[in-house]
């Protein structure tokens, strides 16, 4: 009988490639009774499979003579995953993914994987690896908006992200990296969980890309500050830390209670109305306004690899569409003078730069040290993947302030 950590594997890649769920939903309908390291090991090969499938489907072709069911594909993905890229032994690699199969298709698996097993990591030598785990259509649309740097983005995407922190005022965290934006960054398998200073709410998970459009708003104490689509409620969080009166709207019930339950373990206040914005009417105006807007996520492919197998051409459109009505919603509720920033976590320029042609208050230099590369001619800041390569990386990123 296959390991558990190899049933959970199959089980998620499953989830996303046949019923295209979300990785981290489909980890969530595990069976309650697995074992925490069999879900986290199993976690850990589906998402290794996601980040490099194309390079994997390439490295296992010379030996399929025809096309297997799902269910084996993916048994042989994880198992070439495992010799190739997780260093797995052969044997427990091998004879874990013949279990996992029918018994007809045993035979096919064992040889196969018995093949690339003796190729080694020769088997991955000469291939263009950005180019095989980057649909085409993700390709040209980034060729289109970042030029050459899509060679580039596509590279980082092949590595895990590290563990990145925001900070409580005056909290340190041991260990970390301070990057110059003030987030402290943790090594790639690092447990938030297992950091001391968690349960104290002394910090909590935020990419340093996701921190910098609270830093562009710049809340000020006592101001009363709209934050849009706020769930999970890492940028609300800044904002109730330094000071402001929160209003934080999300659409969804669920995230909802996640984004209540991570302010109240960082002990921080804010008003919390679940509602569709669209269909909203706050009865104010606000002093600055934060719209963090429903996105294809193409830009935090480093952290959510399911992206690249679940995303299409379709929902950039129909999410650019959606934008648009929130900005336009958005700018109505500003009152005279304040400030609204704009946000995706998207490497789409459809949703980002497509947007804002001019008007805009250009960020400046001084307010995003390290990145003064990352604004754009119309004064927007976009972040990539490739930037701060050297530290790790960062997730990709459109913000664009505009007053009122």
């Amino acid at each position: 009988m296959a390991s558990p950590t190899r049933r959970a594997a199959l089980a998620l890649l499953t989830a996303v490639l046949q019923s295209r769920r979300p990785l981290e939903e489909a980890l969530d309908a595990l069976p309650a009774g697995m074992a925490p390291r069999d879900r986290g090991a199993g976690h850990r090969i589906a998402a290794t499979v996601l980040r490099r499938m194309g390079s994997l489907d390439a490295a296992l072709e010379p030996w399929l003579k025809r096309e297997p069911p799902p269910e084996v594909r993916n048994t042989l993905r994880i198992g070439a995953a495992e010799l190739l890229l997780l260093g797995t032994p052969p044997h427990a690699a091998v004879s874990d993914c013949v279990a996992l199969v029918p018994k007809p298709f045993a035979g096919l698996v064992n040889a196969v994987l018995r093949r690339v097993s003796e190729a080694g990591v020769a088997a991955l030598e000469g291939l263009d690896a950005p180019r095989l785990d980057t649909p085409s259509w993700l390709w040209s649309a980034w060729h289109a908006t970042h030029g050459p740097a899509v060679r580039a983005m596509a590279e980082a995407h092949g590595h895990e992200a590290p563990l990145d922190l925001s900070l409580m005022p005056g909290a340190v965290v041991e260990g970390a990296m301070l990057l110059p934006n003030g987030t402290a960054r943790m090594p790639v398998g690092t447990r938030i969980t297992d950091i001391p200073g968690f349960a104290e709410g002394r910090f909590w998970a935020q990419d340093a890309a996701a921190s910098l459009p609270v830093r562009l708003l710049a809340p000020r104490r006592g101001e009363l500050v709209l934050d849009l689509c706020a769930a999970p409620g890492g940028k609300t969080a800044q904002l109730a830390a330094a000071g402001a009166r929160v209003v934080a709207v999300e659409r969804e019930k669920k995230r909802a209670e996640r984004l209540v339950e991570n302010l109240t373990r960082l002990n921080l206040p804010a008003d919390i109305v679940v509602a569709d914005a669209l269909a909203w009417d706050p009865g104010t105006r606000f002093d600055a306004i934060l719209l963090d807007a429903p996105c294809t996520a193409t830009g935090t492919i480093r952290r959510h690899p399911d992206v690249v197998h679940l995303k299409k051409l379709y929902d950039v459109e129909r999410q650019s569409e959606q934008q648009r009505a929130l900005l336009a919603a958005a700018r109505g509720w500003l009152a005279p003078g304040g400030r609204l920033v704009f946000a995706t976590c998207s490497l789409q320029g459809e949703e980002g730069e497509a947007h804002f042609r001019t008007g805009l208050d250009a960020v400046r230099p001084e307010e995003v040290p390290g990145l003064e590369g990352a604004i754009t001619a119309q004064g927007a800041l976009r972040t990539r993947p490739d930037m701060w390569g050297e530290w790790g990386g960062m997730d990709g990123f459109f913000i664009a302030r505009i007053k009122g």
